[in-house]
């Protein structure tokens, strides 16, 4: 049975995502879970040989970008992503069997997630005292241990440690979505599906109109960009990697003539081409007619 990281402990979002992948046969059976206390951590394991992927929290419709899970990928051996899922997240209020809402005044809440219930606190807890957790499941945990009087966290957790739901459905926004994706180690793309979400790493030369360049190998190709990300590479001000996800895979032609073009001038990671859940954009044009037009060409064929 395979070994799946993923950042707990048991009861976290991604927990669910994981549990999302197994049932919609994403890894081929069932698998067994391991926890970890981070992203970043979940993908060392992988690059240990530890386990055989990791299942991480990529980005939040409400919050932007995971940037612990962007910048542990763009360092150290390379990984790869083949699959995604997306999930709606709202959460729960948990407390000790007894407790009011009237009665908190300590709350536990991962930093993630008190940007998502900001509002709400403000409005049905006001003046309470926010303790930071390391996930949403050690919120839960941080209320049997004492160090809390509830904690915002998830429906899986609250069942796994016997608390009770003070509220549920917690969200300052409607229809909030948190991605999370498979990271395995260096591997053959999963086929294109006419569907798919490539993810790339850049660290452009510093010069002037590098930035422009790289932008438009995408362009002149027709290419749909769906993610621009600047993070800085922590080697001095001003020194900044560019995270880009756009539409299309590998073996798209357009997507892999970019791709080349930008490793003639650029340090170039490839992240992964991987089927999308949802995916708003164009697809990227096919080549078939201009490529048979070279064969004929290639032939010799006079009229063309």
């Amino acid at each position: 049975m395979p070994h799946i990281a993923y950042f707990g402990p048991s009861g976290t979002f991604t927990e669910m995502a994981l549990a999302e992948l197994e049932s919609a046969n994403v890894l081929a059976g069932p698998v067994e879970r391991v926890p970890a206390p981070s992203p970043p951590a979940a993908l060392e394991m992988v690059r240990r040989g530890e386990v055989e992927g990791a299942v991480v929290p990529i980005e939040s419709s409400i919050e932007g970008s995971i940037s612990t899970t962007l910048d542990s990928l763009a360092v150290g051996p390379r990984l790869q992503i083949v699959a995604e899922t997306e999930m709606e997240v709202t959460f729960e209020i948990l407390a000790a069997p007894g407790t009011a809402v009237s009665e908190v005044r300590t709350l536990a809440v991962f930093p993630v997630a008190l940007g998502q219930v900001r509002e709400w606190v403000g409005r049905t807890l006001p003046g309470v005292r926010i303790h930071t957790s390391a996930s949403n499941a050690a919120a839960a945990e941080d209320v049997v241990a004492g160090h809390a009087d509830a904690a915002v966290s998830t429906t899986l957790a609250g069942q796994r440690l016997g608390l009770i739901s003070l509220a549920s459905g917690v969200a300052d926004h409607d229809q909030a979505v948190t991605r999370f994706v498979l990271v395995r180690r260096p591997c053959v793309a999963p086929a294109p599906t006419g569907s798919d979400r490539t993810s790339i790493v850049l660290e452009l030369p510093n010069v002037p109109g590098s930035l422009m360049r790289a932008f438009a190998e995408f362009a002149t190709r027709g290419i749909d960009l769906t993610r621009i990300e600047s993070r800085p590479t922590r080697t001095g001000m001003g020194a900044y990697r560019f995270y880009l996800d756009c539409v299309g895979h590998l073996d798209d032609p357009a997507v892999a003539e970019a791709l080349k073009a930008l490793h003639r001038t650029s340090r170039i990671r490839f992240l992964g081409s991987w089927p999308a859940v949802s995916q708003a954009g164009t697809q990227p044009p096919s080549d078939e007619e201009a490529a048979q037009w070279l064969t004929q060409l290639r032939k010799g064929v006079a009229d063309l």
